[in-house]
C-alpha cells in the first residue's frame, strides 16, 4: 500500500461506498448524491474518477469486473481491499477524534477586518446575517421533512452539525454587529481613525495604532511572531 493521503474526504466516501458493495465510479457518485452526502463532501465526477485511480494505485481498491449496460460504454466495477477496510477504520477514527483547523473563509475575513471601514463592515455583516437566516430557514424545512419521513437521526447527523454551526455563526455575527453599532467593540476608536472620510482603499495591515501595532501586541501575548516563547 502506498503512503497515506488523507487530504480529500471524497476518497473516504468512495471507500465507504465500496465497503458496502462493489460499484463503478458513476454509481458511487449517484449513491452519494442520493444520500445527500454531497452536502458534506465536495463531489464532482471529474475528481471522483481521479480519486478512484489514486485509491487503486495505493492498493485500497481493485477492479472486480467490467460490465456494459445497453448502449452505455463499458464500466469498471471496483471493490475494496483488506487494506482499504483498514484505511476506512483508521481514517474515520482519526477524523472523529482529532480536532483540526479547517481554515474557514469567514475566519480569514475576520482576521483582516480592520482593512475595511467599520461602516462598510457593518453593511456586509448585515447582509451575511440575512443570508444565514435564509439558509437556516431552509435547513429547518429540511429538518422537518426528514423527521416527518421518519428517517433516523443517525442518517442526517451531519446535517444537524451543519445547521448548528450556521446558527452559532448567526449568533456571533449579530453580536458583532451590536458591538460595533453600540461602540462596545474594543479597538473601535483606532479602527475608525485609520479610515478617514472618503478613503476608499483598504488600509495596509501593518498600519499601527497610536499605542503600537495591534498585531504585534497580540503576537507578544502569544509569545512571539510564531506563537512560541
Amino acid at each position: 500500500m502506498g503512503p497515506r493521503n488523507r487530504s480529500n474526504p471524497l476518497a473516504l466516501a468512495v471507500l465507504i461506498c465500496l465497503a458496502e458493495a462493489p460499484m463503478h465510479p458513476y454509481e458511487v457518485g449517484t449513491t452519494l448524491r442520493q444520500r445527500g452526502k454531497h452536502e458534506s463532501v465536495r463531489l464532482n465526477y471529474g475528481s471522483l474518477y481521479a480519486v478512484v485511480e489514486s485509491l487503486e494505485k495505493r492498493g485500497l481498491i481493485r477492479p472486480r469486473e467490467t460490465a456494459r449496460e445497453g448502449r452505455l460504454p463499458e464500466r469498471t466495477i471496483y471493490e475494496i481491499t483488506d487494506a482499504g477496510r483498514v484505511e476506512v477504520h483508521d481514517w474515520l477514527t482519526d477524523l472523529i477524534v482529532t480536532p483540526v483547523n479547517d481554515y474557514p473563509a469567514f475566519e480569514a475575513a475576520l482576521s483582516f477586518l480592520p482593512a475595511l471601514p467599520p461602516s462598510d463592515v457593518l453593511g456586509l455583516l448585515g447582509e451575511r446575517a440575512m443570508r444565514l437566516e435564509f439558509e437556516i430557514a431552509q435547513s429547518q424545512a429540511t429538518r422537518e421533512l426528514v423527521e416527518k419521513a421518519g428517517l433516523p437521526r443517525l442518517f442526517w447527523i451531519e446535517g444537524q452539525f451543519r445547521w448548528t454551526l450556521k446558527e452559532a455563526e448567526l449568533g456571533f455575527v449579530r453580536h458583532l454587529i451590536a458591538d460595533i453599532e453600540s461602540g462596545n467593540l474594543d479597538g473601535l476608536d483606532w479602527w475608525r481613525e485609520i479610515h478617514p472620510p472618503n478613503a476608499n482603499d483598504p488600509v495596509p495591515l501593518a498600519h499601527a495604532s497610536p499605542h503600537g501595532a495591534p498585531h504585534e501586541q497580540f503576537q507578544a501575548l502569544k509569545g512571539g511572531p510564531d506563537g512560541r516563547d
